[in-house]
């Protein structure tokens, strides 16, 4: 299952979202080597504390977690303005309410591989980005921004999602850092569900709207 999980949300979900920053701290600190804000065991950085929402792959116990990806909006402080402003050009806008955001998308390899046989890990990381654009379909959000190096794109693409590369710098690791504007709408959704052969939804919406009806359904604290 995938649960989106929000600020006021933090403390039903102590034990996935600990899970996360666990796994962010293997994938980008110890695997990929980023010069990342790693404390113990866990990676976390000053974003974290900025009341992100969270994108979060489980099981249905929500015991175990999958993959996860934090959503931040445009509006407010982005590792995209404050770290990776030199990957696109200044004639670029990417402030606005329906931008947000994606950053620290991981998946668990070895989770994935006990719990789901046969599934590799590119095709788990496609069906992460499909319900990342289901949950930004639902909350209101019409374009996602994200950082990535080159190799990267061969996986968006076999998921069905489509990109328009703003530019890319060097300078941040051994390989150049892109930055892509990724459209969220129903046509894309509907690529993405035949590209990947998914007949239905995996991001479950909650039973209950938001607590501010004018507004989009991602509150930001």
């Amino acid at each position: 299952m995938y649960l989106l999980i929000q600020a006021h949300e933090y403390h039903k979900h102590t034990k996935l979202l600990d899970q996360s920053f666990r796994l962010r701290k293997r994938v980008f600190a110890d695997r990929l080597g980023w010069d990342v804000s790693v404390s113990g065991h866990r990676e976390r950085d000053r974003y974290d504390d900025l009341h992100p929402a969270y994108l979060l792959w489980c099981d249905e116990d929500q015991r175990q977690l999958y993959g996860s990806v934090r959503l931040m909006p445009t509006t407010g402080p982005t590792l995209l303005y404050d770290v990776f402003r030199e990957t696109f050009p200044d004639m670029c806008d990417l402030i606005a309410p329906g931008i947000w955001e994606g950053t620290r998308m991981c998946i668990d390899e070895d989770a994935i591989d006990r719990d789901f046989p046969g599934m590799r890990p590119d095709r788990a990381f496609c069906l992460l980005l499909l319900a990342l654009c289901e949950a930004a379909l639902a909350n209101g959000i019409n374009t996602m921004i994200s950082n990535y190096e080159p190799h990267m794109r061969r996986v968006y693409q076999k998921a069905g999602a489509e990109l328009d590369e703003l530019g890319r710098s060097e300078g941040y690791g051994r390989y150049p850092v892109c930055c892509g504007a990724f459209e969220v709408s129903n046509r894309i959704l509907g690529v993405m569900r035949a590209k990947l052969q998914v007949d239905g939804p995996l991001y479950q919406r909650p039973a209950f709207p938001s607590r501010v009806a004018s507004a989009p359904a991602l509150q930001f604290a």
